[in-house]
């Protein structure tokens, strides 16, 4: 996998580009530090209890829950780029969508939060929702009977 070459120089992320960073992940590397913030606070959290330490640091562990996020690729090709199984590579990204969860930065506004008449809507958020195709029934009332006389 070949990742960007990346400083922490302050609050700001610097990459090789900012647009072809935006590209790849699907966020701003302002976004990226603040999740990176986050996740590394519950990291440490986190093996304070003890246990085995992980073969991908915090940062791979995010760029990788990016990339599944935004490209829809299957656990298994994630997970060879990786060098990871499947199932550590499903529970690293799960773990990095439960702690962003937790910690609400990332979260969009309820249903209530939108039906306050006074609230200025930031987020449109088109319906994708699969829909069922309409196909007529099967039996025998839905079929038309041909003519006998015409099949000799």
């Amino acid at each position: 996998m070949a990742l960007y070459r990346m400083k922490l120089q302050g609050d700001l992320l610097i990459t090789a580009s900012d647009r072809k960073f935006r590209r790849r992940t699907g966020v701003y590397p302002k976004t990226f530090a603040k999740m990176l913030e986050i996740l590394e606070a519950a990291h440490v959290k986190k093996k304070m209890r003890g246990g085995r330490p992980n073969k991908l640091s915090v940062e791979k562990m995010l760029l990788t829950a990016l990339e599944y996020w935004r490209e829809y690729r299957t656990y298994f090709h994630i997970s060879e780029n990786c060098g990871l199984s499947e199932s550590s590579t499903y529970k690293n990204i799960k773990w990095v969508e439960d702690v962003l969860i937790k910690d609400g930065t990332f979260s969009l506004p309820g249903r209530k939060a939108l039906l306050v008449k006074d609230a200025e809507i930031e987020v449109i958020l088109p319906d994708a929702t699969e829909t069922p195709i309409e196909r007529p029934k099967r039996g025998k009332k839905n079929t038309t009977r041909e003519r006998k006389n015409v099949t000799r």
